[in-house]
């Protein structure tokens, strides 16, 4: 397709067959033009064929595509997707197809985008707001963002997921209480490394608690030094924290108040773990759930592919300890 500032647009190859038929001769046309005889022989033909849609830009397109993906793999790869609810990078391994394919796949099929879909049930939603600067430190440890993500408990014996909402959910009985779980997560910013915990709060004590763990745990996986911490503004960040990154010597960073996508690597991992871990599948019990954290975590620093990390784990970027 031809750009607004392009030699020849559909107003200057209409303008090639006007100077033709008012009697100009096709050397001359072509020199004004500064575009060659055959060029303009091209267009004055194809006005002569098929009149004015003649002069509009045709596809590029070849007539036959020998290499192109069977219609097999193709429905392979949109059912892969609606099941799994991953990107391209994971689902390349798993259907056998490099992962700029699976892209171009999905594209051609109208395939929403991940993020354009709620987590739970696939339903595509409105996207939220996405910051327009992308940045990434240069060294691991050099920043780490920190973030608590609250998800419903799961009553002994299962939820709605279980069940199903009809039967005795608790969305019909507003007597039982559930409660929350905080998920508390760190993540390196460089190496996307992470850290996370079940905890039943998100008081000071436990987020400074969480803190000195999670530096311990970076620790153990060859991040000794972390220089600068970035938080939203909660009261036990701003405030609980200090004493932590004191003995630490850490630099708290704060984001602009209502702009959750400033931390974006650490709202990226919450919503990482709600899709693949916390609502993956059905847990019977709480405890279940808190249980497969560890394994999932472990997965997700030592195998599973990054998309920022150009199909790597998080480990990769850190040397062996």
């Amino acid at each position: 397709m031809s750009h607004g500032n392009a030699r020849l647009t559909f107003r200057g190859r209409l303008l090639i067959v006007e100077r033709h038929r008012g009697g100009m001769p096709k050397a001359h046309i072509a020199s004004a033009m500064g575009v060659s005889r055959k060029c303009v022989k091209k267009w004055i033909d194809r006005y002569d064929e098929e009149g004015l849609a003649g002069l509009h830009d045709r596809s590029s397109r070849p007539h036959t595509m020998p290499a192109r993906t069977s219609p097999e793999v193709e429905a392979e790869v949109v059912a892969a997707r609606v099941e799994h609810r991953e990107g391209p990078d994971t689902l390349g391994p798993k259907v056998g197809v490099p992962a700029r394919t699976v892209s171009r796949i999905l594209r051609r099929h109208e395939v929403p985008y991940l993020r354009e879909l709620d987590p739970m049930t696939g339903e595509v939603i409105r996207s939220s707001k996405q910051s327009a600067v992308r940045y990434e430190r240069d060294r691991p440890g050099d920043l780490v963002h920190m973030d608590v993500k609250k998800l419903g408990r799961i009553p002994d014996g299962g939820g709605w997921k279980a069940h199903g909402r009809a039967s005795g959910s608790i969305q019909r009985d507003r007597s039982t209480k559930v409660g929350f779980d905080y998920v508390h997560s760190l993540v390196d910013d460089h190496s996307r490394l992470a850290y996370s915990e079940v905890l039943p709060d998100e008081k000071g004590a436990t987020c400074a608690g969480f803190l000195e763990r999670a530096i311990a745990y970076f620790a153990e996986h060859g991040i000794t030094r972390i220089e600068r911490l970035m938080t939203d503004n909660a009261w036990a960040y701003r405030w609980s924290l200090r004493e932590v990154c004191a003995a630490h010597q850490i630099r708290q960073k704060f984001i602009r108040p209502h702009c959750p996508w400033q931390n974006g690597k650490v709202e990226r991992l919450n919503r990482t773990l709600a899709t693949e871990w916390a609502y993956r599948q059905v847990f019977t019990s709480n405890d279940d759930r808190t249980a497969a954290l560890a394994p999932w975590l472990e997965y997700y620093n030592t195998e599973r592919r990054h998309s920022s990390l150009k199909g790597k784990p998080p480990i990769s970027r850190l040397l062996p300890t």
